[in-house]
């Protein structure tokens, strides 16, 4: 997807479900996003290093990481990047605290890919100006 310059928006799925990733990262390559995929917390901080993205989509409950440590970590990475943090355990206490450790937004699973993509460009339309 693309706003009105050519560049799609960049977009970094981070989740250890790798079959979802997989699925997710193609229906979102079909739609036009850039799409770059990590299945770990240190994986997405080592794909970080090497390029950067506009909007983090980012999985609540990681086998190697907690989805709150690495949302911290990004921020702190890549003040720029947006995060849009995912569960299929949803609480509002984990909402409260991807919140206010600065996730724009969260999505409970399962949810429609039409309200994520939704999601991705509101979050990129809304990212701060560093």
């Amino acid at each position: 997807m693309t706003d009105d310059r050519t560049k799609p928006i960049g977009v970094l799925l981070i989740d250890d479900e790798i079959a979802y990733v997989n699925v997710l990262s193609n229906r979102l390559s079909k739609r036009g996003f850039d799409v770059g995929k990590a299945n770990s917390g240190s994986e997405a901080f080592q794909i970080l290093r090497q390029r950067s993205f506009d909007v983090a989509v980012l999985d609540l409950k990681m086998a190697d990481m907690d989805g709150i440590e690495v949302l911290k970590i990004l921020k702190k990475m890549a003040p720029e990047i947006v995060v849009i943090m995912l569960s299929g355990h949803g609480s509002a206490k984990a909402t409260h605290d991807a919140i206010r450790h600065g996730a724009y937004d969260y999505l409970t699973k399962p949810y429609e890919l039409d309200e994520l993509i939704k999601k991705i460009v509101d979050a990129y339309e809304n990212r701060p100006t560093l």
